[in-house]
């Protein structure tokens, strides 16, 4: 490897579904300059989330996938190590969609948010700081609007977001349900992450253990995965509930468009409020929300875990690796020594 190149990790061919290590292929390329108006990023992690499965198929997103030959789109936190920026120094700490790639040209454009690394590791950017923190914070307390008392349930409760949510539930004052997959994962949502409860959704009855959990209904609920742990908790609904559409891991494939329960009679009866949304809806309210994120990771009320792989030849399964669960915390890519 050259010192002036650049690897970086390309969408080889379309996947349908959950891509593959065999869809993308790694390129090495020259290291690009900064020009005027740029700053050149080192990226030091690379993140991995959920929301990529999504980037790379070709049916309807809420942005163009990623091009066959193109760099794979990605959050990163980086070290900016070239500036002809006015307001970007050489030495900060920033993060944005910089790609899976060891070397990103930024104009500020693509920058979610500068990091200060002496109060939370880098690492903290694409997680319990970054993507999965804000979703979780902006996902429960704005769409969800809990208030002290609610029953809020969580499907893939373990996760990054999921297990976010849930501690922010019982900051508000909530009682946190989780659903997640295997008895491991069910037990760390309460021993490790607080939850007043959690369940298996491969061993558990869900209906019964929602019916002993929830016996006044399920006020909030946060859902990561759509398919048959939502039909599961829609049935338990309480009057007036929200339920925040977050993601569909559960579905293989929108095209052709699967068929499933009707949630509409739920909604209807209930009287009950299902809302989607995206976290780019709330870019410019990043930092206080960052603020307080890291006010409660301080006061230890908020913890979180990290699963680090090493090097750009780990990327390309790594999708695939998220989405069988194979992750133990928040995923990511360990580029710089």
């Amino acid at each position: 490897m050259r010192n002036d190149s650049n690897r970086q990790v390309i969408l080889a061919s379309r996947p349908v579904g959950v891509p593959g290590a065999d869809r993308f292929l790694i390129r090495e390329t020259s290291r690009p300059q900064a020009g005027e108006g740029t700053f050149l990023v080192r990226n030091l992690y690379l993140s991995v989330d959920p929301a990529m499965r999504g980037w790379v198929n070709a049916a309807a997103n809420y942005s163009e996938p990623v091009g066959v030959g193109e760099v794979m789109r990605a959050i990163a936190v980086g070290e900016v190590v070239e500036s002809r920026h006015p307001e970007y120094a050489v030495g900060e700490t920033v993060c944005g969609l910089f790609g899976w790639q060891e070397f990103a040209v930024s104009d500020g454009g693509d920058v979610w948010f500068r990091h200060d690394s002496a109060a939370a590791p880098a690492t903290a950017a694409l997680g319990v700081l970054g993507i999965n923190g804000l979703t979780a914070y902006f996902g429960l307390l704005e769409v969800g609007r809990p208030r002290p008392g609610d029953t809020v349930v969580v499907s893939t409760a373990a996760g990054a977001v999921g297990s976010a949510v849930g501690q922010i539930a019982k900051i508000a004052g909530c009682r946190a349900i989780g659903i997640a997959g295997g008895p491991e994962k069910a037990r760390r949502c309460v021993d490790e992450f607080g939850f007043d409860a959690a369940f298996d959704y491969r061993a558990d009855d869900l209906d019964a253990a929602l019916a002993e959990a929830c016996p006044q209904g399920v006020d909030v609920y946060f859902d990561n995965t759509s398919g048959e742990i939502s039909d599961a908790v829609h049935r338990h609904l309480a009057p007036r509930a929200r339920v925040v559409v977050c993601g569909t891991a559960a579905i293989a494939s929108w095209d052709p468009w699967p068929a499933g329960a009707r949630v509409e009679r739920h909604i209807l009866v209930k009287r009950a409020r299902m809302e989607g949304f995206l976290l780019f809806d709330f870019v410019d309210r990043f930092a206080g929300a960052r603020s307080r994120l890291l006010e409660w990771i301080d006061a230890g009320s908020l913890r979180y875990r990290e699963h680090i792989l090493n090097g750009l030849e780990s990327a390309p399964g790594a999708i695939a690796m998220l989405y069988a669960g194979e992750n133990t915390g928040k995923l990511m890519i360990r580029l710089a020594p």
